[in-house]
C-alpha cells in the first residue's frame, strides 16, 4: 500500500480546557453542578425566612464529538486520477448515540458509498464523479467539526507531473493481444490512445500452459490445482483486466475463481489473492520513444508470481523499449497502482522487479516516488540510463581514438587499451562504447568495430513511427523538425530545450544534454601505475575530443548543460539513493556475467547503485547483493544465450524479508524496520560454479582479488573511474582545480607540464568534490501540470 498518505483531523482527541471526561459525558459542567447545589440549600431554608430563592437552572454543556480523520488510500490527495479516489475515514471513539457519518464532495452527499473497512473503527468508500482540478471533500460525525480535504483530480490519460505530453505519440492500442487472441477495442476518435476496459480469464493447465477460459461457470477438466494463501487447493484461474492509463496500456492479473468469487471491490477482494502485488518492468531503452507500445516488457501472465498468489500489474509505458523516460513511466506506474487499489483494495505490500532496464526502473521509481513500492528485487542492474550514456560516451571516445590513424593511437597495445579504460578486455571497451547509441539521433552512423561486437546502432526507431516524423539532418532536404530518438529529447520536459545549433534556420529545438568531459584525465590511473607512458597519456588526452549535440565527434571537449544536470539530479533521472530507496529492502542479483566479453552488463554498475544508497544514507544495510548463479551470460560465441529469471531461492529469501517487515507494527521509522527485520541468512554473497551452486556468504566488493567471490567473479572498472572519478559514477560535470604535480606518481618534466596545462587550460577534475549542481532528489517531483513539488516547467 502507498505508505505516503495525507491525514487530517489531528485534533480529534482534544477537549475544551478544564473539562473532565466523566462530567462531559453526564452533560454537566463543574460550574453547573455547583449552582445546582446552591439552589438546593436555598430551598431548604438555609437563607433565612421569606420567599424561597429562585432556582437557577443547571448549565448543560454538550461536548461535541471529535472530528474524524480522512486519508486517501489510492494515491496522494493532490495526484488523483480518473475521477475517483478510495477514501478511508477513521471514526472518532467518542461518537454519541444516533450520530452517523456524513460525507460530501463539492456539496453533494456521498455518505452512502462508505462501508466498514477491514480495520476496526474505519469506513472506506470509493468516491466517484470528481471533476478535473480541485474537489472539496468534507466529513463529519454527528456534532463533530467537519474535516476538509482537497482532492486534485487529473484525467485518466494524464499527465499529472511528467510535463507536456510527448509528441508525436503513436497509438498501438489495437495491436495488443489479449489472452483469447483478440485485440483491445480502441476508441478511434480519441487522440489519447484509449480503449474499452476488458476483462478476460485464463487458466493454467496440468500441462503448464495458460489457456483462455471462455466458460466462466465451469471449471475445466485440465485445470491445474494450486494451494492458495489459506492453504486450500484451488483451481489456477487468472482474472486478466486490461485498461488504458496515462496513454499506456495497463494489465492486472490475479488468481480469481469466476464460479465462486463475486465482482471484486476494495471490500470484496478475490479470495485466492494473497493481498500482495508485484509491479514488473520491461527491459531495454533503445527505441523507447514516441510510442504507446503494443506489447508488455514484463508479462503480467507471470507464473512465478501468480502461482504464489500475488497479483501482477504492468503498463506498456513501464517497458523501457516503449518509453525510455522514467519520469513518464513513474507517473504511469503510480496511476496504474492507483487504479489497482481503487479496483481491488490496497495490497499489504508491493514488490517492484525487473532485469536490466527493468532494474533501472525499479531503483529509479522506488527512489523518485517514495511509498510507491515497498521493496525491489532486481537483476542485471544499472543505476540509470544517464550513467550508461556517460560511460558509453567515454568508451566510444576512446574507441574512436584508438581506431584513428594518429601515430600516438597506434602505439597502444590491446592490454594497455583495456587497462586505461578499466574494462577487462578491448572487446568490452568497444561493446560498452556502443551503448552511446541511445544519445545519437543521426541514422546510419558508422563506428569502430571489433570482432564479436555487434555494429554500433544510432537513431534506433520502432517501425511504428513513420519516417517523415523522424529527425534526419542528412536527408534531402534535411529534416531538422523531426522527433529526435535520444534519452535527452524524450526527457526534454526535465532536461529542458535549447535551439538546435546545427539547424541553419535556427527554428528547431533539441533536448539539453548532461554529458560533460571537460577536465577528465583519461588513463590517469594507468599512467600512475606505469601501464602507459607519459607521452601516451598526453597524446590520448590531447586528441580524445568530445561530441556535439548530434553526437558527431569533435576535437574539443564536451560541455554539459549545468541546468540540465541539476534537473537530472532533482528528478531522480540520475539515481540518488536518498529518496524512497532509503527505506525499502533491495535484493540485487547477478545472473549475467561477461566482464571480458561483448556483454555490457558490468558488475561495477551494481556496485555503483549500492554506493549511491550508501552515500545518501550513511550505510547500505538495506541493500543486499548476490553474484553468480544459474544464469548464462551472452558471449561472442553464443550472443543469444538467455538471461536467467530470478531464482526460486532469491524470491523465497526476499519474501521472508518482506513478510518480516510487514509484521513489524512498531512506530519506528520505516528504514529502521527494514534493516532490523532483514533475516540473518539474507546477506551479501555469491554462488560458486559447481553443478549445484553453493552460496558463499561474503561482503561483496568491487575488485579482482581479496575474497572468494572476487576470484570467482572478478569485477572491473570503467573509464571515468580510471580517470579518478568515484565508483558511484554520479559526478556528471566535475569541479575543476589547477594541475597539481602531487596527483602524478611519475615525473613530469617542464615540457610535459606545459603541455598538460595546454590540454587542460581550465584545470583538471577535482573528484574529491561533488559534481557541479549535484543535489538530492525531490520526492514526487513535478514537471507540470501539478504545481506540488514543481521543479521545472519546460513551457516557460
Amino acid at each position: 500500500m502507498l505508505s505516503v498518505q495525507f491525514k487530517s483531523g489531528d485534533k480529534m482527541n482534544k477537549r475544551p480546557m478544564g473539562l473532565r471526561a466523566s462530567s462531559a459525558r453526564a452533560g454537566l459542567s463543574t460550574a453547573g453542578m455547583t449552582l445546582c447545589a446552591v439552589a438546593v440549600l436555598s430551598a431548604c431554608g438555609g437563607g433565612g425566612g421569606g420567599e424561597p430563592a429562585p432556582v437557577t437552572p443547571p448549565v448543560v454543556v454538550v461536548t461535541p464529538t471529535s472530528a474524524p480523520a480522512v486519508a486517501v488510500k489510492s494515491s496522494l490527495p493532490y495526484r488523483v486520477s480518473g475521477g475517483s479516489a478510495l477514501v478511508e475515514i477513521v471514526m472518532p471513539t467518542d461518537i454519541k448515540s444516533g450520530e452517523t457519518l456524513a460525507v460530501t464532495v463539492n456539496g453533494t452527499d456521498v455518505s452512502a458509498v462508505f462501508k466498514d473497512g477491514t480495520t476496526a473503527g474505519t469506513k472506506i468508500g470509493l468516491v466517484t464523479g470528481l471533476k478535473d482540478g480541485d474537489n472539496a471533500l468534507s466529513a463529519k460525525v454527528g456534532s463533530s467539526a467537519a474535516t476538509a480535504l482537497t482532492l486534485t483530480n487529473y484525467p485518466i490519460a494524464g499527465p499529472i507531473s511528467s510535463g507536456p505530453q510527448v509528441t508525436p505519440f503513436i497509438c498501438q492500442t489495437g495491436t495488443l493481444a489479449l489472452p483469447d487472441g483478440t485485440k483491445l477495442v480502441a476508441n478511434a476518435t480519441d487522440p489519447n490512445c484509449s480503449a474499452q476496459t476488458n476483462v478476460q480469464y485464463s487458466y493454467r493447465t496440468t500441462g503448464e500452459v495458460f489457456k483462455p477460459l471462455t466458460d466462466t461457470k465451469t471449471i475445466p477438466a485440465d485445470v491445474k490445482l494450486i494451494k492458495n494463501a489459506a492453504g486450500a487447493m484451488v483451481p489456477y484461474i487468472v482474472r486478466v483486466e486490461t485498461a488504458t492509463i496515462d496513454r499506456g496500456i495497463a494489465q492486472i492479473t490475479m488468481l480469481f475463481d469466476p464460479t465462486k468469487d463475486v465482482e471484486p471491490t476494495p471490500t470484496t477482494q478475490p479470495k485466492n489473492w494473497n493481498k500482495r502485488l508485484v509491479y514488473g518492468h520491461g527491459t531495454g531503452c533503445v527505441g523507447g520513444w514516441y510510442i504507446q507500445g503494443g506489447v508488455f516488457g514484463y508479462n503480467p501472465m507471470n507464473d512465478t508470481w501468480l502461482s504464489r498468489g500475488y497479483a501482477v500489474a504492468n503498463n506498456t509505458l513501464n517497458h523501457p523499449t516503449n518509453a525510455c523516460n522514467n519520469v513518464l513511466s513513474g507517473e504511469a506506474a503510480s496511476m496504474t497502482k492507483e487504479y489497482f487499489i481503487k479496483r481491488y483494495g490496497a495490497p499489504v505490500y508491493t514488490i517492484s522487479t525487473g532485469t536490466s532496464g527493468g532494474a533501472i526502473a525499479s531503483l529509479q521509481l522506488g527512489d523518485m516516488f517514495p511509498g510507491l513500492f515497498d521493496g525491489a528485487i532486481i537483476d542485471a542492474t544499472f543505476p540509470d540510463v544517464i550513467t550508461i550514456a556517460q560511460s558509453g560516451a567515454d568508451a566510444h571516445l576512446l574507441s574512436n581514438y584508438f581506431a584513428s590513424n594518429l601515430p600516438s593511437a597506434t602505439s597502444f597495445t590491446p592490454a594497455q587499451k583495456a587497462t586505461l579504460s578499466g574494462y577487462a578486455a578491448e572487446i568490452t571497451l568497444v561493446a560498452n562504447g556502443n551503448q552511446m547509441g541511445r544519445t545519437d539521433p543521426v541514422p546510419g552512423r558508422t563506428a569502430p568495430t571489433f570482432a564479436g561486437v555487434g555494429n554500433y546502432a544510432s537513431a534506433v526507431w520502432n517501425a511504428a513511427v513513420p519516417v517523415p516524423l523522424r529527425y534526419d539532418p542528412n536527408a534531402s532536404p534535411p529534416n531538422f523538425a523531426g522527433a529526435r530518438p535520444t534519452i535527452f529529447d524524450i526527457g526534454s520536459n526535465v532536461y529542458g530545450k535549447g535551439t538546435n545549433p546545427l539547424d541553419p534556420s535556427g527554428k528547431t529545438t533539441i533536448g539539453l544534454r548532461t554529458y560533460d568531459n571537460v577536465g577528465v584525465q583519461y588513463g590517469l590511473s594507468a599512467l600512475n601505475s606505469g601501464a602507459i607512458t607519459i607521452a601516451q597519456f598526453l597524446d590520448l588526452n590531447a586528441n580524445v575530443g568530445g561530441f556535439d549535440t548530434d553526437a558527431n565527434p569533435v576535437t574539443s571537449r564536451t560541455v554539459g548543460n549545468a541546468d540540465a544536470i541539476q534537473r537530472a539530479n532533482q528528478s531522480g533521472l540520475l539515481l540518488n539513493g536518498g529518496g524512497g530507496l532509503s527505506s525499502i529492502p533491495i535484493l540485487d542479483v547477478s545472473n549475467i556475467y561477461g566482464e571480458d566479453t561483448s556483454n555490457y552488463h558490468m558488475q561495477w554498475e551494481h556496485f555503483a547503485a549500492r554506493e549511491r544508497v550508501l552515500q545518501a544514507n550513511g550505510n547500505a544495510d538495506n541493500y543486499v547483493m548476490w553474484r553468480g548463479g544459474n544464469g548464462t551470460a551472452p558471449t561472442a560465441a553464443n550472443p543469444a544465450a538467455p538471461i536467467a529469471a530470478l531464482s526460486a531461492n532469491s524470491i523465497a529469501a526476499f519474501e521472508k524479508w518482506m513478510e518480516a517487515i510487514a509484521a513489524d507494527k512498531t512506530a519506528d521509522a520505516q528504514r529502521t524496520k527494514v534493516i532490523r527485520n532483514r533475516p540473518a541468512d539474507v546477506t551479501d554473497g555469491c554462488f560458486d560454479k559447481s553443478t549445484v551452486p553453493q552460496f558463499i556468504a561474503e561482503k561483496q566488493t568491487l575488485g579482482t582479488s581479496g575474497s572468494q567471490c572476487n576470484i570467482l567473479w572478478p569485477s572491473y572498472k570503467f573509464p571515468r573511474m580510471e580517470a579518478g572519478g568515484p565508483l558511484a559514477s554520479n559526478n556528471l560535470k566535475c569541479q575543476l582545480k589547477p594541475v597539481d604535480l602531487a596527483d602524478y606518481k611519475v615525473s613530469l618534466n617542464a615540457t610535459d607540464l606545459s603541455r598538460l596545462r595546454t590540454i587542460f587550460p581550465g584545470g583538471v577534475c577535482d573528484f574529491s568534490k561533488p559534481g557541479v549542481n549535484f543535489t538530492k532528489v525531490v520526492p514526487w517531483a513535478s514537471f507540470g501540470p501539478s504545481k506540488v513539488n514543481l521543479v521545472f516547467d519546460v513551457t516557460k
